[in-house]
């Protein structure tokens, strides 16, 4: 069970274990803003939302975007194959790095073994491969609530 930890300003951080959460009550860094009704650890009610008892500066949140990798790219696709609809376990590259393609959020997309080795060392398009979606860059408001 994960507990969602928000800012002092109510502004969503990220997502800890339930033990982290209660080790953050027990040191007083942070306070029960939503919890389960009548259930309880200790003294504490179990809770689904902590606050931070002090402001956190999150300069990360207010840049571009989260920063490009594997496990993003198939948690913003949601673990789907971008070319058959199946379930997705690699990353491929739309432009393949040997041909000078990047690992970014608009160059890569989920795909499932089969389609991935399919399409090789060719575009989508030379592959007669066609995209479901269009590869994006997600903000961190979107990665944090998958």
């Amino acid at each position: 069970m994960d507990v969602l930890v928000i800012n002092a300003d109510l502004g969503p951080l990220h997502r800890v274990s339930l033990r982290h959460a209660v080790r953050m009550l027990v040191r007083k860094v942070a306070e029960v803003h939503e919890a389960h009704p009548d259930q309880v650890i200790g003294v504490y009610p179990i809770p689904t939302v902590v606050r931070l008892v002090r402001y956190v500066v999150t300069r990360w949140r207010y840049s571009s975007g989260p920063g490009w990798s594997r496990p993003g790219v198939l948690l913003r696709d949601k673990r789907v194959c971008g070319y058959c609809g199946g379930h997705a376990t690699t990353v491929d590259h739309i432009l393949p790095r040997s041909r000078g393609g990047k690992n970014t959020w608009s160059n890569t997309i989920a795909a499932c073994g089969g389609c991935n080795q399919r399409k090789g060392d060719r575009t989508p398009a030379e592959a007669g491969m066609r995209l479901r979606y269009e590869a994006t860059v997600p903000s961190w408001a979107a990665l944090a609530a998958r």
